[in-house]
């Protein structure tokens, strides 16, 4: 792992056409400095893939830390300006891997999950110009492996406060991405506190619907 590190971390190698397709050689501003820097680690994540890293994390936002001293995209108190900056940063590099697995033939046995653990309110907060958390509905998405392209599950209500048709809980969320890595979320279970217990606690179904 020590002779292996070095070599997979080291981005000197990839082509032009490549670290463009990433936005990884751009530079100048703030948005295009935040977006290279994303960029690097997304390259870096496909770098893994390849190499037969089974789990891969990325996360994007840390750059951004408010007067409230929560970082990342809960933008409580200024929405317009914060989301702003989040969007170029994480859209161009996030869609760079995707391609970029897929012209590889990676992404037929790799899954992408992209998620947050809550969305926003769709009403200002008293006194701000961000948002509250919204647990009751929000998005999240998957592609590659296992999953239909092009594919929208789910909708909420108009006012998109609540989801209110095809309902997907997080317990159902994690049972598909187990079922989709093989492992049945009624059978696995993990030892603690003398019981044996699952990662879906006693809840959740696989959402059929979005399985190619």
């Amino acid at each position: 792992m020590q002779l292996a590190v070095p070599e997979v971390a080291d981005l000197s190698s990839e082509p032009e056409h490549i670290l463009r397709l990433y936005g990884a050689d751009e530079g100048g501003t703030k948005i295009k400095d935040l977006r290279a820097a994303y960029a690097r680690n997304c390259i870096l994540a496909r770098r893994l893939v390849e190499k037969g890293v089974r789990f891969v994390q990325l996360f994007n936002g840390a750059y951004q830390t408010g007067g409230e001293g929560v970082s990342n995209w809960d933008g409580h108190k200024d929405i317009a300006s914060q989301y702003a900056l989040h969007g170029p940063v994480l859209d161009k590099p996030t869609a760079g891997l995707l391609i970029d697995l897929r012209q590889r033939g990676l992404l037929d046995d790799t899954l992408v999950v992209w998620c947050t653990e809550f969305g926003r309110m769709p009403t200002f907060q008293k006194g701000a110009k961000g948002r509250d958390h919204n647990p009751a509905g929000f998005t999240c998405w998957m592609a590659g492996a296992g999953v239909k392209r092009g594919f929208s599950h789910g909708a909420t209500d108009e006012f998109g406060y609540k989801a209110v048709h095809d309902v997907v809980t997080v317990h159902d969320f994690h049972a598909t991405i187990l079922h989709l890595l093989g492992l049945d979320h009624e059978r696995l279970t993990y030892y603690h506190n003398g019981l044996e217990r699952r990662l879906t606690d006693v809840h959740g179904e696989v959402v059929h619907a979005v399985l190619a």
